[in-house]
């Protein structure tokens, strides 16, 4: 079952149990998807939307969502927090578990002594190797910040 059919079939029990968060937020969903098709169909490079596309998709909600968080944080707004927070669970729901920061520091420690990067010049080599092996499982911001951290602290 592609990830679009696991969305739809999972907007439809929603919408059966009258599950107002969850109908909104699938409804974002499928409305990325909807513009993404579009997207896909015009233009020079033609093609159909893939899991990887929606994949990229969920993945740039999420970090929109963690943008508004901060910010509902910082003016104590709790009821958008929470709003927000079951935003990022659904969504996250259906990618590749991600790495908590920990892990993400372990990995990039690792990397930074096995390819023997001395300078925040070289963090390149680094990003390169977590996206080849890492891409879906990885967040990148946090990966940079650690990264940089580790290097200016050598």
């Amino acid at each position: 079952m592609s990830l679009r059919e696991k969305i739809e079939t999972e907007y439809k029990i929603a919408v059966k149990s009258k599950d107002k968060n969850k109908i909104s937020t699938y409804r974002l969903i499928l409305s990325g998807i909807k513009d993404l098709d579009i997207a896909n169909r015009s233009g020079p490079n033609k093609k159909d939307t893939d899991d990887s596309d929606i994949s990229k998709l969920l993945k740039k909600m999420i970090k929109q969502r963690n943008e508004s968080i901060e910010v509902y944080k910082k003016n104590s707004r709790d009821d958008l927090l929470k709003i927000e927070q079951n935003e990022i669970d659904i969504l996250s729901a259906y990618l590749p578990k991600q790495f908590s920061e920990e892990e993400t520091k372990k990995l990039c420690s690792s990397l930074v002594s096995k390819l023997e990067v001395k300078s925040v010049k070289d963090m390149g080599k680094i990003m390169g190797e977590l996206k080849k092996n890492h891409s879906d499982s990885i967040d990148f911001s946090i990966a940079g910040k650690i990264i940089k951290e580790i290097l200016n602290n050598q």
